[in-house]
């Protein structure tokens, strides 16, 4: 096995209990795992990548990573989102999928693409079946799993399942019921599970990935519950992200999410939680105590999502007081680690009045630490010896960038995604000095655009208005 070096003005190390910064030092990996982490290195080399000034870091871990062409752009400054659901008509007897299947592989090849370049080296992709006939398939995400295994992403991938459909109905919002439809996508889901966990060498894992808590009828999440301790597999369910879920559950069942999910089974350690922001009632959303969220894998913290959508967690301190996991997501483009982590920072000092609350080290852990320990992976997140090789290097030279500082403190708040110039995952080299083998930037991005132009058009036959792309997405600006 070959021996690579990289050194860089500022290494993340890891000694055994926490992330330490070694000044000019360097990382070494022989195959697909991390030998020596140090000031120095006298050993034989294959190959020496000299990365200057800059950091090297480990690979930062996406929970709810971007997997389609991104809704954020055009759904997150109206004052009401209704003409973005589908219509009750739609669901009940229009509904077809947009794109065939070519072309929705093409979007997620995209999208995996923006991971890497934005150091994202493990990830968990959120669902994208808002322009499916109903939600993700196996042949779709058969192909998902060639995509990345060809690219070299370290992935926790099964196809979204759901018993029914956010719907407009009569002006208020509703679900659309099918539960054949979710026990299907079930038994399609434990299917892939069990065809791909473990692929291309273990970078590819199998997870249970249903749609959002009040889309899932509490059959399918006892049942999700069973396949997930038969297959040995995590389960991740959208929860406590809205008052309309809030408002349905306690109308359906009488109860809060989390006491949904544990007469159901799931409130466990097998389970993650992508935003959890909604811990009360929909009176006092914000009140009660996280303490309950503790006895999971994790909670799943989008904080630049979450503020586009005029939200906060209250608060990441607060959390992981109470013993929470508290790892990230991007959910949404670009899938920017970097920005996302400074985004949380300035949250956590907005909503407490504290200017040291959610400290840039506790956002970088959450980044890398807490997104591997809710995998129950002691071999991610970290830059140590047998740990896995996957790493990025950010960029610190560029005029742009400015003096340094602290440099976690620095990378959150002078650096980007765009300043990420190589990530290597189990040792591969998928991305060096910003470009991707095998990929054509320009005419991905053409062939993005026009993907999302269609992908725009079709939200007019869903409306339950029927209202032209026009009407639905209004120009900032009158066009001259």
């Amino acid at each position: 096995m070959s021996t690579t070096v990289v050194r860089a003005s500022y290494v993340i190390g890891f000694d055994g209990a926490d992330h330490v910064v070694h000044r000019d030092g360097c990382v070494v990996y022989s195959g697909d795992s991390i030998v020596h982490v140090g000031p120095s290195y006298e050993g034989p080399a294959d190959e020496v990548i000299d990365a200057g000034e800059a950091i090297v870091g480990p690979g930062f871990i996406d929970l709810d990573a971007l997997s389609d062409i991104d809704h954020a752009l055009i759904d997150t400054w109206h004052a009401s989102s209704d003409g973005l659901t589908w219509s009750a008509e739609y669901a009940a007897g229009r509904r077809a999928a947009v794109f065939p299947l070519e072309e929705t592989l093409f979007m997620r090849e995209y999208a995996l693409t923006q991971l890497i370049r934005n150091g994202i080296t493990t990830a968990m992709p959120i669902a994208a079946e808002t322009h499916s006939a109903w939600a993700e398939s196996y042949e779709e995400f058969a192909g998902i799993a060639e995509i990345a295994g060809r690219l070299g992403l370290r992935m926790y991938l099964g196809p979204s399942y759901r018993s029914g459909v956010p719907v407009m109905r009569d002006g208020a919002r509703d679900v659309h019921w099918e539960p054949e439809l979710g026990e299907k996508g079930l038994a399609e889901a434990v299917r892939f599970v069990r065809d791909f966990d473990g692929a291309y060498d273990g970078r590819l894992r199998g997870a249970l990935l249903p749609c959002r808590i009040e889309t899932v009828t509490l059959d399918l999440m006892r049942a999700t519950a069973r396949a997930a301790e038969e297959l040995d597999c995590l389960v991740r369910l959208h929860c406590m992200q809205g008052l309309t879920e809030l408002r349905l559950l306690r109308e359906w069942y009488g109860r809060h999410p989390l006491d949904v999910l544990e007469s159901v089974g799931l409130l466990g350690p097998r389970l993650l939680i992508p935003h959890a922001l909604y811990l009360g009632t929909p009176d006092a959303p914000f009140e009660g105590s996280p303490d309950r969220l503790a006895a999971l894998a994790g909670i799943v913290h989008c904080p630049l999502t979450t503020v586009r959508y005029g939200d906060a967690l209250q608060d990441f301190d607060r959390y992981r007081a109470a013993g929470v996991n508290v790892a990230l997501g991007t959910d949404s483009f670009p899938p920017d680690m970097i920005r996302n982590m400074d985004y949380g920072n300035n949250l956590a000092k907005l909503v407490t009045g504290r200017l040291e609350a959610g400290s840039a080290a506790d956002y970088y852990r959450a980044a890398t630490l807490s997104g591997a320990r809710a995998l129950g992976r002691d071999d991610l997140g970290r830059l140590a010896p047998k740990a896995k090789a996957d790493l990025v290097v950010v960029d610190l030279s560029g005029p742009r960038t400015g003096p340094v500082d602290d440099p976690i403190r620095t990378l959150l708040m002078n650096c980007s995604g765009a300043d990420v110039t190589t990530v290597v995952i189990d040792g591969r080299v998928v991305m060096r000095d910003r470009v991707i083998p095998g990929v054509d930037e320009a005419a991905f991005r053409r062939r993005a655009q026009a993907y999302f132009t269609e992908m725009k058009a079709a939200y007019s036959t869903r409306d339950h208005l029927r209202r032209p792309v026009e009407e639905l997405f209004p120009p900032s600006f009158r066009p001259a």
